[in-house]
């Protein structure tokens, strides 16, 4: 007799590190086992979904967007409702801000069970404290539900108990994971830049602080004339760009920091895998996916004391964590790793070993197999 399949509908605005987050659990998840369905936003990706043997999957497109909007959230919301009762599923998944509160707001109406994946707290992103607090107000409203949160780090499980106020029985952790790459592919694009360098991945943003980490690159220049920073990913919703530049100009590093507006993943790894080291100044994470790349990778990084980055960098082990954001202590950190090889290799290595310890998908899918038939059967 052939067991029924339960049906998981995602919602959520399908961008940046949450649409790779939910294409590796759908390409990786036992499609024998679950159907997949996926309601997103118009303005998101025009990719297509698959499930794990290349077929696609059904999606549907309404008005979820980043930005608060009463009028589209309800008509989402409302649109959600009407998928809800033709889909009939068994389950909830929902993904970032935007979509956990549309699909916690639909749980809650139909009585289906929901998680939700925050991927970084909406209230980590506001810059002034009065919307950091109606922000978190939002979130604990919410946390008084009968849903579930499916963290995507142990620093974002800690966020949901003791700052959101979630029981500890209804907060669960499935760690950030990709599939390991095992073999680097070749560099797509021109490479503009010297040999020896340094990188990262992140959109110029309140939550990447990259004007941060352009003064850590001036402070490093005063002892390493030709010290050079490869900046993936600054072309889509960058914010800060301008600014950035101007403190690019103002610094006078113009020969020591490369922006690359576009990379496709290939080439994010090439240039990971070819750096010196990798570094974040990030205020806030869940889990990012470049740190994750960097660990598969087998790379030291020196990163901001943020959610995520503490998860996957253990300070003296793998990398340095730095604890306040003073330029110096990063570029010190920096400097100690660029100067000492022996201590770099054994970084790269424990990278290595924790990557395949900890966020390897081929072997944590089965956890979240695991999860999402228990959340079913509460």
């Amino acid at each position: 007799m052939k067991t029924r399949k339960i049906k998981i509908i995602h919602i959520l605005h399908s961008v940046g590190g949450v649409d790779v987050s939910l294409r590796l659990i759908l390409n990786n998840l036992d499609s024998g086992k679950f159907e997949s369905i996926v309601i997103h936003g118009y303005e998101d990706t025009k990719i297509g979904f698959e499930n794990n043997k290349n077929k696609p999957i059904t999606a549907y497109q309404t008005r979820i967007k980043r930005s608060i909007s009463p009028i589209n959230d309800v008509k989402s919301l409302s649109f959600i409702l009407k998928i809800l009762k033709k889909e009939k599923p068994d389950l909830i998944h929902c993904h970032s801000a935007k979509g956990g509160i549309l699909g916690k707001l639909a749980s809650f109406l139909t009585k289906i069970p929901c998680y939700h994946t925050p991927q970084a707290y909406s209230y980590l992103s506001a810059e002034s404290k009065l919307k950091r607090i109606i922000f978190l107000n939002i979130e604990k409203l919410f946390s008084n539900f009968n849903n579930s949160i499916l963290a995507s780090s142990v620093s974002e499980r800690n966020r949901a108990i003791n700052e959101v106020g979630y029981h500890p029985k209804k907060v669960k952790v499935f760690s950030n994971s990709i599939i390991p790459i095992e073999e680097v592919p070749s560099l797509k694009i021109p490479k503009t830049w010297p040999p020896e360098y340094i990188c990262s991945v992140g959109r110029p943003s309140f939550q990447k602080n990259i004007e941060l980490m352009v003064k850590v690159i001036s402070e490093l220049k005063e002892t390493k004339k030709n010290i050079h920073l490869v900046l993936m990913g600054v072309g889509y919703h960058s914010p800060n760009l301008e600014k950035v530049k101007l403190l690019i100009e103002k610094y006078k590093l113009k020969e020591n920091i490369t922006l690359l507006e576009w990379t496709n993943r290939s080439d994010i790894f090439n240039i990971i895998s070819n750096s010196q080291l990798y570094i974040s100044t990030a205020r806030y994470e869940g889990l990012p996916y470049s740190v994750i790349e960097c660990l598969s990778l087998g790379k030291a990084a020196v990163v901001s004391d943020a959610d995520g980055n503490r998860d996957l960098i253990e300070n003296g082990k793998n990398g340095f964590v730095i604890s306040n954001s003073n330029p110096s202590h990063f570029s010190e950190k920096i400097n100690i790793l660029l100067n000492d090889d022996s201590l770099r290799r054994k970084f790269e290595n424990r990278s290595k070993v924790k990557f395949e310890n900890e966020f390897d998908m081929k072997k944590n899918i089965f956890k979240l197999e695991i999860l999402y038939k228990n959340k079913v059967k509460e």
